[in-house]
């Protein structure tokens, strides 16, 4: 297959997607959370140097473009009349406003953002747009992070180490869907749907309960231990640093492949069926797991549902299940201080004996 014109990877060097070894796992979770971003955010734990930060933004280069209202700096979907800007949406009489009227749609790349540790809250919610304030004495409000990566990705690196009045602000803003800001004379509300990717070393600190729930996934990564993977993830390395244009032209039929797939997964994930006795068997997992609530459930189900349509199968399998269930549920376990078993191990032991 044959890549757009405007190729991604060549405008936005980086590594491609398609060009990562042996973090199948990582890989596998990213590119479930784009088929189906209602599986919620993606948390990537693991050693460093192992590709995480790679990860992420090569992940951007082969997502399909959005099709957006043009003009909007929120990318508002087209046809929508729910879940979109001032500007975009509906009026109090239903009818659609002037001003989206007026708009054409356009295709754009999906936003992947990073979100800086050091980042104000300013800058992540949006502030008061100080120039037009000083030039035309005009009180309007300048987007922050949250509304770039509307309909798209926020990627926090290191998210343990993130402040804790940071971690409330997304906690408040990923469960609503949406941004509110009552500041300095302005009340502006606007929408701020994402999947949230964070990634970080356990051995430098852990998230917080209410943060960590949010993730629907959590995968993680390893340094190799296979020798010839090891040396093949050092010559694909060297080989794109010393030539980035050339290793990404090698690979552009690969990452159009994996648009194509993705494409093709989205389309089908309405029609993939789960069948009642595996649902029963994931309840029974998360029973005996004692996970709180019934968010690993759905996590599990709506990632495995999407696990198949990545394959373009119709059905869940119960090797699909058994795939996805250790990165849906090792998050979500309660410490036991009488076992200080690894949190995969324990999924998996259990994986073993009900997903049979």
């Amino acid at each position: 297959m044959r890549g757009r014109p405007n190729f991604g990877t060549i405008q936005r060097m980086n590594y491609p997607f398609s060009a990562l070894v042996g973090q199948q796992e990582m890989q596998l979770g990213l590119l479930i959370a784009t088929v189906d971003p209602l599986v919620g955010g993606v948390l990537i734990l693991g050693d460093r140097g192992t590709g995480k930060s790679t990860a992420v933004r090569a992940l951007a280069a082969v997502l399909p473009d959005l099709e957006a209202i043009e003009g909007c700096p929120y990318r508002c979907p087209p046809g929508n009349t729910a879940g979109l800007c001032g500007a975009c949406g509906t009026s109090a009489a239903g009818q659609k406003s002037s001003v989206r009227a007026k708009k054409k749609t356009v295709l754009t790349p999906v936003p992947v953002v990073d979100l800086p540790l050091g980042a104000t809250e300013d800058r992540i919610l949006g502030a008061l747009d100080l120039e037009k304030l000083m030039t035309q004495a005009q009180k309007a409000f300048e987007p922050g992070l949250l509304a770039k990566a509307n309909r798209g990705f926020l990627y926090i690196d290191e998210i343990n180490l993130l402040e804790d009045h940071l971690v409330d602000l997304l906690i408040d803003v990923a469960a609503s869907g949406e941004n509110r800001i009552e500041r300095e004379g302005l009340s502006v509300v606007h929408p701020a749907r994402f999947v949230l990717v964070g990634s970080g070393n356990p051995e430098e600190g852990e998230l917080r309960p209410q943060l960590l729930d949010r993730f629907g996934l959590a995968v993680e990564v390893r340094t190799p231990k296979d020798l010839d993977q090891r040396m093949q993830v050092v010559l694909r390395r060297e080989a794109f640093e010393r030539s980035p244009h050339d290793f990404m032209r090698d690979y552009a039929d690969a990452q159009s492949e994996l648009r194509a797939q993705i494409v093709s997964a989205r389309k089908l994930l309405s029609k993939v069926g789960l069948a009642q006795d595996l649902l029963r068997k994931i309840a029974d997992l998360c029973m005996r797991l004692g996970t709180d609530g019934l968010r690993g459930e759905l996590s599990l189900m709506r990632a495995a549902k999407a696990a198949a349509a990545l394959r373009g199968a119709k059905k869940v399998s119960l090797d699909i299940l058994r795939d996805v269930a250790p990165m849906a549920l090792r998050h979500r376990l309660r410490r036991d201080p009488l076992d200080d078993t690894d949190a995969t191990v324990r999924v998996q032991r259990l994986v073993d004996e009900v997903l049979v």
